[in-house]
């Protein structure tokens, strides 16, 4: 029987959406109290489509003084989060603006974290509660990542051994998100492609949890069909506005937990499986996840309880369109699978470890960092044991 659970929620982050949103950013870091910042972004993609000069301008009409990280790269480093830290605190930042994709986000939240708790941010990344952060404010050119609305930050520890290590407190979220969908015209098919996926699987993470609401299946389910339905378009023609908004859209609302509203209990398990992939590999987080989730979902539907069988089956017909016909749940939850597969290849994206670049003889090895990373279990929608790991990667060998 369905429950719905006590829960919080609030919206805590302020959306300007729309063309030509950005020049609203100085007014935006003046309302939320902003009087010097640090602008953080990447290795140079937003100087390319002119999104840098038309901020520096803002900022500069606006009176606002800044200082700059640049140089961010994928899968974020801490590295370079102590560096901005460092000038930062010298500087007397006091907000930062993440302007790029996910990983400069999630610099500035790092940076931030720090500002505002004497410089011990790391702590925040093992596992103690944020309470605190200076203000962040996003201008995002990638559909992905869902940094700019949710409370999540990941980092690669480049310093410490090189594990990717995230966290999620609601003292995390921006307070404003800017979003103008024209900004990701530009964005390679690899990456729009990747960036589906990544916004998949952040629902797909709150999906499979139980106790489920019908509420919560409804938002969660309209979110996966509307990434389903626009990212082949958006790949298709890239400056179609209509699929670009519909995909910045999605990205935002399927991590700022609003596809989780009345759910309780361990979510999902996907992205525990895949983060090991591309913090030591150093590939998309997108085209791992493409990897990962139908080979973790076929697992479910193979050895799960008749619930979760059913759960899979049912995800197949919320997103692609299957039935539940006289085959049966388990059929049903296959051709789910079959169709969603399909949808990962008609994306562009990788359904194979060695189509993602990483060897089959390297399984050993990334059985063994998933499972020190996970202490021996990765929880989630279904415990899953160091057999159960070794099948899953098995499966998606090649």
């Amino acid at each position: 029987m369905k429950q719905f659970v006590n829960f919080s929620f609030h919206m805590y982050t302020e959306i300007l959406f729309g063309r030509g949103t950005e020049t609203g950013a100085a007014a935006m870091i003046r309302k939320y109290g902003g009087t010097k910042l640090m602008l953080v972004y990447g290795g140079g993609s937003i100087k390319k489509i002119g999104l840098y000069d038309r901020v520096v301008k803002v900022l500069r009409e606006g009176s606002i003084p800044f200082v700059e990280l640049g140089g961010v790269q994928p899968n974020p480093r801490r590295s370079l989060v102590e560096k901005g830290l460092k000038t930062a605190r010298a500087e007397g930042v006091d907000f930062l603006l993440g302007v790029g994709g996910g990983s400069a986000i999630d610099t500035a939240k790092a940076i931030a974290l720090g500002l505002a708790n004497n410089g011990d941010y790391w702590q925040f990344y093992n596992g103690v509660p944020a309470e605190k952060m200076a203000p962040v404010g996003t201008i995002h050119t990638i559909s992905a990542a869902g940094s700019e609305t949710s409370g999540s930050t990941v980092l690669v520890d480049d310093i410490g051994g090189g594990r990717k290590q995230g966290l999620m407190w609601t003292a995390c979220r921006p307070v404003f998100a800017i979003m103008n969908p024209e900004l990701t015209y530009s964005v390679p098919p690899y990456q729009t492609g990747a960036g589906a996926a990544d916004i998949l699987a952040h629902t797909v993470n709150r999906y499979f949890q139980s106790p489920a609401s019908y509420l919560g299946d409804e938002y969660a389910g309209g979110t996966m069909r509307t990434v389903v339905k626009y990212a082949p378009i958006a790949l298709a023609n890239p400056g179609d506005y209509e699929a670009r908004a519909e995909l910045m859209l999605a990205g935002s609302f399927s991590h700022n937990d609003l596809t989780g509203i009345g759910r309780s209990g361990k979510r999902g398990g996907e992205h525990s499986l895949e983060s090991q992939l591309s913090g030591h590999y150093d590939t998309a987080h997108g085209a791992g996840l493409a990897v990962v989730m139908p080979a973790w979902l076929q697992y479910i539907a193979d050895h799960g309880t008749p619930e979760e069988t059913a759960r899979v089956a049912r995800f197949g017909v919320k997103v692609f369109g299957t039935e539940l016909g006289q085959a049966g749940v388990k059929a049903a939850a296959d051709e789910g699978l079959r169709r969603f597969r399909s949808w990962i290849r008609s994306i562009g994206m990788p359904l194979t470890l060695k189509e993602l670049g990483v060897p089959k003889t390297d399984l050993p090895e990334v059985v063994r960092r998933c499972m020190e990373h996970n202490k021996g279990l990765v929880q989630g929608y279904v415990d899953l044991d160091e057999a159960a790991v070794w099948d899953i990667f098995a499966s998606a060998a090649e």
